[in-house]
C-alpha cells in the first residue's frame, strides 16, 4: 500500500470573498499534494469553507440575506476562485454540509461522555470577527476610549454573558506539554512551536464551547437549545473529511497522518486547542502543524475593512495561472511573515519564468531547428548537468518534505540556470552540426524534461506545454518519482517544436 499524504488548509470564513492571503496557504496545499502524488503517494487534500457563527449571522444581516444564502453565494465564491487557481481539492468542505453536522455532534457527544463537558455561566470579552473570548490583559487600549480592541483585528470586543456548556482545556495543561515533548517537530517552524507551548505553560483556562443566544449552528445533540460554538464546530472538520463517526475504517486510515497548514493567527486554536479536544475525544493529534506568518501589503496585514485586499482575479489577468501560483510559492519563505508587491511580482516573474525558464526552452528549440532539423538529440550520460540535476532533485524533495515550496524551486531553478550557464559557454548555435551540438542540446532537452516533472507542483500549466514542444507524450504529472528523474530518460530523435515564448516578458513598473 502506498504511503498516505493527507493535507488541509483552515476552512474560511463566508463572511468575506477570497483574497491573495487566502490563496497563499491554499497553493501552498495544493502544491504539497501534487509534489506527494509524484512520489506515488495516496493523497486527499482538503479545504473548505466556514460557515456558522455570529460573525456570519452579522454579516448576513448587514446583507439582507439569510446566513444559508450568505454561506452559498461566498463559498461559490471560494470555489470559483480556487478552480481558476486550478486548486483542485479532493474535498472542498462546507460546515453546513449534513455528514459534518452529524460528525461534530459524535465528537463531541464522545468528549462530553468522557467527562471533559459541563454546564456553567461565562462572562468575558468577545471579539466578534475572531470568534474568541480574551482576558482583560490581552486587550489593546481603545484610542478612541471604548471598550478595549482584540490584539488581531484591533477591533472593539464586546461583554457576553450566557450558560453554556464549557470544555475542561485545563485538565489537558501536562497532557499536551507531554504530547509537544513526545513530538518535538509536529508543529513548525520552532518559533511557532515556543509560541504554543508559551501559551500552554502560562496556564489553560476551561473554555465556553456553545451559545445560547444563537441558533446559526450545529445543535448540541444533549441540549438542543445550544449550538456549538464556532471553533469547535470548525476544527472537527478534518475528522469530518476522513469519516469520523460514519467510517471508522476510513478514518483510522487517515488518521492521526494530516499536515495542517495554517496562519499564525489561529495558532491557539489549532496548536493547543484542537489537540487537546482530540486527546479529549480519544484521539491521536495531529503529525503535523505548519504555520506561517501574514501575507501582508505595505506591511499591513488583509482584512475586510482594509484598503489592501488584492484578489487573485486581478493577478491571474496579468500573469497567468502559472504566474501567480510561482510567485507566492516562490517568493515566500513558508513560516516569517511576508510583503507581498506588485513590483517584486513583475520582477520575479522576468527573472525566473521569462528569462530562465522560458528563455532556456526558446533557446534550445530554436538551435535543434537550426542545427538538427528539429529533431531533438539525446542526452549524453556523462553529461555535467547530471550531478546538478541529482543534486536538485535531491535538495527539491528534502525541501518539499519540510514545507518549504520555496527552497523546493530555488533548487529546481539553479538547474535550469546551470543549463543555460552551460548554453552560453558551448554557444552551440555558433558551432557546426556534429556530435558537441548534439551532446549539449540533448542535455538540455533532458533538463527541460526533468524541470517539467519538478517544478510541476507549481506551475499547473506550462509544464505540460514544454512536455509537448519537446516531444514527449503523455503528461509529466504521470511519471513517478524518484525513478522519473533518473538521467538519461530523453529518449532523442523526437520532433522539437519552436513557438512564441512560453512567458512573454512584462513591462516592468516605472
Amino acid at each position: 500500500m502506498p504511503d498516505r499524504f493527507f493535507v488541509t488548509t483552515p476552512i474560511y470564513y463566508v463572511n468575506d470573498v477570497p483574497h491573495i492571503g487566502h490563496a497563499y496557504t491554499t497553493v501552498t496545499a495544493d502544491a504539497l499534494a501534487r509534489w506527494h502524488r509524484l512520489l506515488g503517494e495516496d493523497v486527499f487534500f482538503l479545504t473548505g469553507t466556514d460557515e456558522h457563527g455570529l460573525k456570519i449571522a452579522r454579516s448576513a444581516e448587514a446583507h439582507g440575506v439569510t446566513p444559508q444564502q450568505q454561506a452559498d453565494e461566498t463559498s461559490a465564491r471560494f470555489q470559483e476562485t480556487w478552480d481558476l487557481l486550478d486548486i483542485v481539492p479532493d474535498r472542498f468542505i462546507r460546515t453546513t454540509d449534513p455528514d459534518h453536522t452529524a460528525t461534530v455532534q459524535a465528537f463531541l457527544q464522545k468528549v462530553h461522555d468522557n467527562g471533559h463537558i459541563y454546564r456553567d455561566s461565562y462572562a468575558g470579552w468577545y471579539c466578534v470577527a475572531c470568534e474568541a473570548y480574551y482576558e482583560e490583559d490581552d486587550l489593546l487600549p481603545n484610542p478612541d476610549g471604548g471598550n478595549g480592541l482584540d490584539p488581531v483585528h484591533e477591533r472593539p470586543v464586546e461583554w457576553f454573558e450566557e450558560d453554556n456548556w464549557f470544555f475542561r482545556l485545563s485538565a489537558f495543561e501536562q497532557p499536551l506539554l507531554d504530547w509537544y515533548a513526545a513530538h518535538p517537530d509536529a508543529v513548525g517552524p520552532e518559533g511557532k512551536r515556543n509560541e504554543a507551548l508559551g501559551l500552554i505553560k502560562q496556564g489553560l483556562r476551561d473554555i465556553s464551547i456553545t451559545r445560547s443566544s444563537l441558533d446559526w449552528g450545529v445543535p448540541v445533540p444533549w441540549d438542543p437549545g445550544q449550538v456549538f460554538y464556532v471553533w469547535y464546530d470548525a476544527l472537527i472538520n478534518y475528522a469530518t473529511a476522513v469519516g469520523y463517526g460514519t467510517d471508522p475504517e476510513r478514518f483510522a486510515a487517515w488518521w492521526p497522518h494530516v499536515h495542517h497548514l495554517l496562519a499564525k493567527d489561529i495558532l491557539r486554536f489549532h496548536c493547543v486547542y484542537w489537540p487537546a479536544m482530540l486527546l479529549a475525544a480519544g484521539e491521536e493529534p495531529p503529525a503535523s502543524i505548519d504555520v506561517h506568518g501574514y501575507l501582508t501589503v505595505g506591511g499591513k496585514k488583509m482584512s475586510k475593512t482594509s484598503l489592501n485586499q488584492i484578489f487573485p482575479a486581478d493577478l491571474v489577468e496579468e500573469f497567468g495561472v502559472d504566474g501567480f501560483r510561482y510567485h507566492f510559492l516562490r517568493d515566500n519563505s513558508f513560516g516569517p511573515d511576508g510583503d507581498f508587491s506588485y513590483e517584486g511580482m513583475i520582477s520575479r516573474y522576468n527573472s525566473d519564468l521569462a528569462n530562465n525558464f522560458g528563455n532556456l526552452l526558446s533557446r534550445v528549440s530554436t538551435v535543434v531547428a537550426k542545427k538538427c532539423d528539429g529533431i531533438g538529440p539525446a542526452p549524453r550520460p556523462d553529461s555535467p548537468l547530471a550531478a546538478v540535476a541529482a543534486e536538485a532533485l535531491a535538495d527539491a524533495t528534502a525541501a518539499w518534505a519540510a514545507v518549504q515550496p520555496s527552497m523546493a524551486l530555488d533548487a529546481t531553478w539553479r538547474l535550469i540556470r546551470e543549463t543555460n550557464s552551460l548554453l552560453e559557454t558551448t554557444e552551440p548555435w555558433k558551432l557546426d552540426p556534429g556530435p558537441e551540438v548534439d551532446g549539449v542540446l540533448g542535455d538540455a532537452l533532458e533538463v527541460l524534461r526533468l524541470v517539467s516533472i519538478l517544478a510541476s507542483p507549481a506551475l499547473t500549466r506550462a509544464p505540460q506545454e514544454v512536455w509537448r514542444r519537446i516531444g514527449l507524450s503523455g503528461a509529466p504529472t504521470d511519471r513517478q518519482l524518484p525513478a522519473a528523474a533518473a538521467w538519461g530518460q530523453y529518449p532523442g530523435g523526437l520532433p522539437v517544436e519552436k513557438a512564441a515564448p512560453l512567458f512573454p516578458r512584462l513591462k516592468p513598473v516605472e
